[in-house]
């Protein structure tokens, strides 16, 4: 529990739920309050809850929140910011200047103080926050790196401004020395780079000469082709597999995501039925936001209405998702991907391929066997939700939807999936 410090009588800080301000989504801004002089102040945290999970006695977040994957770590960094608070006040007092400062000043001593914030505690807030707005993916993105990073650092914070061009090629040559790959490295430095961006141009807590990426490149590595041929495609199609078994799952998956214009596992396994409307699939990919709105083509049709029976609108059409909280159903698509990497393996096997098959087979395959039949790169683009490819983006727009259905039916005619999607 947060006591009143008797050394300085006049002033202290404390964790405190503004019950007198409600958000839209119910939740209360948990705040430091600082009282300084017989008067008192907010300062954000930028931290919300329902009222009911907070311990108004001990002033934290209740253990059965399950708003943030680990309720611990967020009391720990409210804590800390409280702990900081607290030791601006102390050292004012030692050095005689606290009685003299009103409470504007003092709370803007300790906004000012707290602006210098580490890249662990930076990163830590900017993860809490992402889980409170169910932005699992970026969550998961930005957890991964603070983990690389602070075994780099053997656990040591460090200020965000220490985040130079120095400490980037400290960072590539310790990750590559342990024999990873420049690709992996890739992925985490774009996100560092993610982080440095957001410190300057959103939160504005680093400078704009601070910024590395200036002087850094990120380097990547051409990947080995994940796609297969149209041929491969319909030796999976011929696959003779028991109802239900594991492989028939895994094969139509396969062949559902590459009938969806290649759609991604993630997205496939968030599809519920309510998403089907008058013979077209409307949903947003995960990774984007972009808006998907794709005909079911006759290939596509009877796979669905496998999964479709005795199903209600709000159910997940494929059994991949198994909990409610959405943290625990990105846990649950990463474990069944994994599974399905495995068992493509099996289905390569019994087609005779080469290759190896993995989830994102299915949607470079859709790819390339668009631009080996001359679609437009700017259709194609489209199909894939590939919004960042620059070169294309001008042209996105002006695509018709009736245009991307009759280059969709180009892919997919011949690939009969009638004759075996559930035997």
């Amino acid at each position: 529990m947060q006591i009143f410090n008797p050394i300085f009588m006049n002033s202290n800080v404390v964790l405190a739920l503004d019950t007198r301000r409600k958000k839209a989504d119910q939740t209360y801004p948990i705040l430091l309050r600082l009282s300084h002089n017989g008067k008192t102040t907010g300062l954000s945290t930028g931290f919300s809850i329902p009222e009911q999970y907070w311990d108004f006695d001990n002033r934290k977040i209740k253990k059965g929140f399950k708003g943030f994957d680990n309720v611990a770590r967020i009391n720990n960094i409210l804590e800390k910011e409280r702990s900081q608070a607290f030791d601006i006040i102390s050292k004012l007092h030692d050095r005689k200047e606290l009685s003299y400062l009103s409470i504007v000043d003092l709370k803007n001593r300790i906004v000012a103080k707290g602006a210098k914030d580490s890249f662990f505690r930076y990163t830590e807030k900017l993860i809490a926050k992402f889980q409170e707005q169910k932005r699992i993916g970026n969550a998961r993105s930005y957890s991964n790196v603070l983990r690389e990073v602070k075994k780099f650092r053997n656990e040591i914070d460090f200020p965000l401004r220490e985040l130079n061009r120095a400490f980037l090629d400290r960072f590539e040559n310790w990750y590559l020395a342990k024999g990873l790959s420049l690709n992996g490295l890739a992925v985490y430095m774009r996100t560092i780079r993610a982080i440095c961006n957001r410190a300057i141009k959103k939160d504005r807590i680093l400078e704009k000469e601070s910024y590395p990426f200036d002087q850094y490149t990120i380097k990547t590595k051409p990947t080995k082709k994940r796609a297969i041929s149209f041929e491969l495609i319909q030796k999976i199609v011929a696959l003779k597999f028991e109802n239900d078994s594991v492989l028939f799952e895994t094969r139509n998956i396969f062949l559902l995501s590459f009938g969806l214009m290649g759609a991604p596992f993630i997205d496939l396994a968030f599809l519920k039925v309510e998403n089907i409307i008058d013979g077209r699939v409307h949903y947003k990919r995960r990774k984007t936001g972009k808006f998907y709105d794709i005909k079911l083509t006759d290939g596509v049709k009877p796979i669905l209405s496998h999964y479709l029976k005795d199903k209600a609108p709000s159910e997940f059409i494929l059994p991949i998702i198994k909990r409610t909280e959405l943290a625990e159903q990105y846990k649950d698509i990463e474990w069944a991907r994994k599974r399905y990497n495995k068992r493509l393996k099996k289905i390569a096997k019994a087609a005779g391929i080469d290759e190896n098959l993995t989830s994102y087979v299915s949607r470079h395959s859709f790819a390339s066997l668009a631009n080996n039949m001359a679609i437009p790169v700017t259709a194609i683009s489209e199909m894939l939700g590939h919004q960042r490819l620059s070169t294309t983006q001008v042209y996105l727009a002006n695509l018709k939807k009736d245009v991307i259905d009759q280059y969709n039916d180009k892919i997919l005619q011949g690939i009969n999936t009638q004759q075996n999607p559930q035997s």
